[in-house]
């Protein structure tokens, strides 16, 4: 089996597809976008009918810092200091960044805070972003060269990061996201490409997985030394779910980051 493949940001490679884009394939960050697949009919709707519920791969958002943490960055707090400068991508573009943002209020959430209050904490925390990538592979590059203190990732970033010999750490916070990646053979696609679905949900395909730093949608396969569980963890259910999210959080014309980002003077088209 042979593979031609296409990477960019989640949103765009679903544009993509529905351009016109030939795909057999699309393995995206966010859940939403396989969903606009499926209402142009690229995609079966029962698509996450599966043992994994269409989920191919697992992690949580982290925190990347300099080698050494000469920050010392412990967790979300660290993140709003003055002159702590932080990297995320822009989350009207990035896949990535839509995660950072529902990690971080949902920590604050976590934390007793009021929604207010988390929304306020957002506010603070974008006010120390110093750079808004369109992706979360280009902020992560950003960063390994030189920029930020702290890089606000999935934890399978730091870690591919760390494998290919860069010179970072990363902390988990004490309350964070599960990222669930989901994946979906398109309805033009042949039986070859069910079966990679099917292999790459399995234990074998899990554990290769496992060793480039995601955690197993396979529960029993999780290793907790490598993979230790957060002390809080929560995931997008907390917030009604991917509709209600894109909906409050994330609407380029009217949301809780729309507000946020034009206060900053950051495009949100």
């Amino acid at each position: 089996m042979r593979f031609s493949q296409s990477y960019g940001n989640s949103g765009d490679q679903a544009r993509a597809v529905i351009a016109g884009l030939p795909t057999d394939l699309a393995a995206l960050s966010l859940e939403p976008d396989i969903t606009k697949l499926a209402k142009e009919k690229l995609v079966r709707p029962d698509w996450n009918a599966t043992p994994t519920k269409g989920i191919v791969t697992r992690s949580v958002v982290a925190l990347a810092v300099r080698k050494g943490n000469p920050k010392n960055i412990k967790g979300w707090a660290d993140l709003v200091k003055p002159g702590i400068e932080v990297l995320t991508p822009n989350p009207f573009t990035s896949g990535g960044a839509r995660w950072n943002v529902m990690a971080a209020y949902g920590a604050q959430l976590e934390q007793g805070r009021t929604e207010a209050q988390a929304t306020d904490y957002l506010q603070r925390l974008f006010k120390n972003v110093v750079v808004q990538d369109k992706s979360a592979r280009e902020a992560l590059q950003n960063f390994t060269a030189g920029k930020g203190d702290v890089l606000i990732s999935y934890e399978s970033e730091a870690i591919t990061a760390q494998q290919k010999g860069e010179e970072i750490d990363y902390v988990l916070p004490d309350e964070t996201i599960l990222i669930e990646n989901p994946i979906a053979v398109t309805t033009s696609a042949d039986a070859k490409a069910k079966e990679f679905v099917d292999y790459a949900t399995s234990a074998p395909a899990q554990k290769i997985f496992a060793a480039k730093g995601y955690r197993s949608v396979i529960d029993g396969l999780v290793d907790k030394a490598r993979y230790p569980a957060p002390r809080t963890q929560f995931d997008i259910t907390k917030f009604g779910g991917w509709d209600a999210v894109m909906k409050k959080f994330f609407d380029p014309q009217d949301s809780v980051m729309q507000r946020i980002e034009k206060s900053l003077g950051v495009s949100t088209s």
